[in-house]
C-alpha cells in the first residue's frame, strides 16, 4: 500500500474547483490567434490595473530578495485607515478564497456543520470538505439565499454559514434589512462569514455600512478582495474584517507570508486609486445594460445580477459554450453549480462585449 490509500476519505472525494479557461490554452487547443481571443469567464477587471498600483508595483521590484512584511503592517493600515476599523480586527489573505478557508480552519472540526446556499460560490463546501465537516446546501429561492431557510438549517453542530452577498454565479443579493436580521437572530455558536468580494459594484440604493455591524454582531467576519473593482486578481490579494479575538484565531492558522510584496504594496495603493474605482464602476453599470439589452433582443431570460456578471440560459449551455470556445470567446458554464442551462459572462469592455453578443447569437441558432 501507499502513502495515498492512507489519506482520508473526505480528501480523496474533493472535486478540485475548475478556475475559467485561460487565454493561452483555448489557443493552443484550437489552433487561434491569442490576440483575437477575449475572456469574459473569470470576473476579471476589463480595465486592467490602475495606474497607482502599476506605480506602486515597479517600486518593489528592487526588493523581491526580501520576504515580504509577515504582518502586512502597511496594507493593514490603509484598510484600517480608509474602512475605521481597528488593525488587530483585519486579516489578510491569498486571495479572499485564502480567508474564507482560513475561517473554516480555524472554526469547524470534522464532528461539526456548515451552512451555505444551493448555486453559492464553490469555495464554500471544497473549505468545509477539506476540514472533514459536514457540509449543508440549503436550496435556492430564486437562484439566490433564501435566508429564512438558511436559519431553519441551523442545529447545535453549525459552526459557520456562509453568505455570498452578492452571490456568484447568479448575482443576486440579499437587502440589508433581510441580511441583518439573519445575523441577528443566529445563535452565538455560528460564525457568519459575509462575502462580499462583489460589494464595490453595488448601486447606491443597494449599499449598506455592514462594517459597522461588527460592533453589534462578535460572529460576524467580512470578508472583500482586490480581485475585481481592483483589477488585481493576478497578484491574489484578499482580507476579512472581524472582532479582534475572531481575527486573531484566523491569523493563528495563516501561512507565514501568505501575501507577496508586489501584492502588498499593490492593493495598499489601489485602495487609494478611488478614480479608478469610479470608472469601473461606471464601466460595469454600462456594460452590464448593454449585455442584459442583448438578451432580451435574442429572446434569452437571465438572473438579475449585482456583480460583474450576469447568468444567461440559453438552453443547452454546453453546446453553446464550445461553441462560443470555436468563434474565440471564453465565458463560464455553470452546470458544476446546478444551473446547466446557463452560461455565466463577465462584463467586459463594450468591444467585448458586443463581440460576445455577436457570437452568441450564432452559438444559439
Amino acid at each position: 500500500m501507499s502513502a495515498c490509500d492512507f489519506a482520508p476519505v473526505h480528501i480523496k472525494s474533493i472535486a478540485p474547483y475548475q478556475p475559467g479557461k485561460p487565454i493561452s490554452e483555448l489557443a493552443r487547443e484550437m489552433g487561434l490567434d491569442e490576440a483575437k481571443i477575449i475572456k469574459l469567464a473569470s470576473n476579471e477587471s476589463p480595465l486592467g490595473v490602475s495606474p497607482r498600483a502599476q506605480a506602486a508595483i515597479r517600486a518593489v521590484l528592487g526588493d523581491l530578495s526580501r520576504y515580504p512584511d509577515g504582518n502586512g503592517f502597511e496594507l493593514k493600515q490603509a484598510l484600517s485607515r480608509r474602512y475605521g476599523v481597528d488593525m488587530d480586527s483585519i486579516v489578510l489573505g491569498n486571495g479572499s478564497n485564502d480567508v474564507l478557508d482560513l475561517a473554516a480552519r480555524a472554526f469547524l472540526t470534522p464532528q461539526d456543520e456548515a451552512i451555505y446556499s444551493q448555486h453559492a460560490f464553490a469555495v464554500y463546501p471544497l473549505a468545509v470538505q477539506a476540514i472533514g465537516a459536514r457540509g449543508i446546501e440549503v436550496p435556492a429561492r430564486e437562484y439566490g439565499h433564501d435566508v429564512e431557510a438558511m436559519a431553519r438549517a441551523v442545529t447545535s453542530n453549525t459552526r459557520l454559514a456562509f453568505i455570498a452577498n452578492p452571490n456568484n454565479p447568479t448575482g443576486t443579493l440579499i437587502y440589508p434589512a433581510a441580511l441583518e436580521r439573519f445575523i441577528a437572530e443566529l445563535p452565538d455558536h455560528v460564525l457568519v462569514v459575509l462575502d462580499e468580494a462583489y460589494n464595490e459594484y453595488l448601486p447606491p440604493e443597494a449599499r449598506t455600512d455592514t462594517l459597522a455591524w461588527l460592533a453589534r454582531y462578535p460572529n460576524l467576519v467580512i470578508t472583500r478582495t482586490f480581485s475585481k473593482v481592483y483589477g488585481l486578481a493576478g497578484l491574489r490579494v484578499g482580507y476579512a474584517f472581524a472582532q479582534p479575538v475572531v481575527a486573531d484565531l484566523m491569523n493563528r492558522v495563516r501561512e507565514p507570508f501568505n501575501v507577496n510584496s508586489v501584492a502588498l504594496a499593490a492593493a495598499a495603493a489601489a485602495l487609494e486609486d478611488t478614480q479608478f474605482v469610479q470608472e469601473s464602476y461606471a464601466v460595469n453599470r454600462a456594460g452590464m445594460q448593454q449585455l442584459t439589452d442583448g438578451f432580451r433582443r435574442l429572446g434569452l431570460d437571465y438572473i438579475v445580477s449585482y456583480g460583474n456578471f450576469v447568468s444567461v440560459r440559453v438552453g443547452s449551455a454546453a453546446e453553446v459554450f464550445q461553441k462560443l470556445l470555436r468563434s474565440g470567446v471564453i465565458v463560464r458554464p455553470v452546470g458544476g453549480y446546478g444551473l446547466p442551462e446557463h452560461l455565466r459572462v463577465s462584463i467586459g469592455l463594450h468591444t467585448e462585449n458586443a463581440r460576445f453578443l455577436e457570437a452568441l447569437e450564432q452559438a444559439i441558432r
